[in-house]
């Protein structure tokens, strides 16, 4: 893909990834992590799929005031305007409020790619092909355009999104019919089987103007908001008046705030293979595996007898062997403060986990 000016990358950075607890924490959440052991983290291998077709300063990446440390660690030489800091955590609607009406304000033509910093991309030439897909569609219509993953089996983990087979002057771009957060299992089954429900991966392409004009007629008051600190932005007043809009807003998603709102969504089924790895057991799926299907990730580990189990330790210095004996569907993760035995059936619940952990023990594991 032939990188032009008009062209941006948003990469959200500003999740706190709970249900990968305990190797994500509130101080070095997973977009931080070398959760695939590659030698590199989510963060920096999806600033690097961007980095190969989008100019440098025209990838943005959004997190949290308190990640900028890491950030910079991360992606050394990046461009500071192309660090938008959040002073508080308002969900990814605020987030793509900010960045793409200061984006917007620097280039009124400005297409917009915005895709969260923590997830797997397999076949990446896929993907730029379907992003391009949409880049192209979105300069030549209002619209606002999400990929889809075509379901595999009827995760309850992931929203879904309903489309419209009808014909239109492009191929393979559907309209949105209905979006659906996080199904009972028996919807899901349903979605699954009727073929046209796909995944929600989370990533959106549309371009400034249409995404700043939803705003305005689906969440006036966030609108009124972010046109107010346009007017700092690139100023010396900018951080502060970033954290009096954001102490103002409501925490809320873009798709209850803009997506399932608008008559002008589309989406294009991704032909690439993805994953949000969002909990142990995505890890798991998309992991090699020895001949019992168990995924080993950690050294000093010994394993008798088990199969269809995970078992991490991020403990990188020391003595400690881990020992595990005839178990079976397990997760069992090592850090040097905690250690988590859990179902595999059961991963759902380890937000709620981390809920207790925190009232219990004071944030202090978490």
């Amino acid at each position: 893909m032939e990188k032009n000016k008009n062209y941006y990358a948003i990469i959200m950075a500003g999740g706190i990834g709970t249900r990968f607890w305990p190797y994500s924490r509130s101080s070095h959440p997973k977009q931080f992590i070398d959760i695939l052991g590659v030698g590199k983290s989510l963060l920096q291998l999806t600033y690097e799929r961007f980095l190969k077709n989008f100019e440098k300063d025209n990838i943005f990446i959004v997190a949290n005031q308190t990640y900028t440390g890491l950030i910079n660690e991360q992606i050394p030489g990046i461009n500071k305007d192309c660090i938008l800091e959040e002073p508080l955590a308002k969900n990814t609607a605020a987030c793509i409020a900010y960045a793409c009406t200061k984006i917007h304000k620097s280039n009124t033509h400005a297409i917009c790619v915005v895709a969260p910093s923590d997830h797997l991309i397999l076949d990446e030439e896929k993907f730029i092909e379907n992003v391009m897909q949409a880049i192209q569609f979105a300069k030549k219509n209002e619209v606002l355009v999400t990929l889809g993953i075509r379901p595999t089996r009827p995760d309850t983990g992931y929203g879904y999104i309903q489309f419209i087979e009808e014909k239109n002057d492009t191929e393979n771009i559907f309209k949105v019919k209905t979006f659906t957060e996080k199904p009972s299992a028996e919807l899901a089954t349903t979605f699954v089987e009727s073929g046209d429900f796909l995944w929600n991966a989370g990533i959106f392409i549309w371009s400034s103007s249409a995404i700043k004009n939803a705003f305005k007629q689906h969440v006036p008051e966030m609108y009124a908001l972010f046109k107010e600190a346009s007017k700092s932005y690139f100023t010396s007043n900018e951080q502060k008046t970033i954290l009096h809009i954001y102490e103002q807003c409501r925490s809320v998603s873009i798709d209850y705030a803009v997506m399932e709102k608008a008559s002008n969504a589309f989406v294009i089924p991704a032909d690439f293979v993805w994953s949000d790895l969002g909990t142990w057991n995505s890890l798991y799926e998309n992991s090699p595996k020895d001949e019992h299907n168990n995924v080993i990730q950690g050294k000093q580990i010994m394993v008798y007898n088990s199969k269809n189990s995970i078992i991490a330790s991020n403990i990188k210095n020391g003595n400690k062997l881990i020992v595990v004996k005839g178990i079976e569907n397990l997760i069992i993760v090592d850090t040097p403060d905690v250690l988590m035995v859990c179902d595999k059936s059961r991963e759902q619940e380890v937000k709620q986990m981390v809920t207790d952990i925190n009232i219990k023990f004071d944030e202090k594991y978490t």
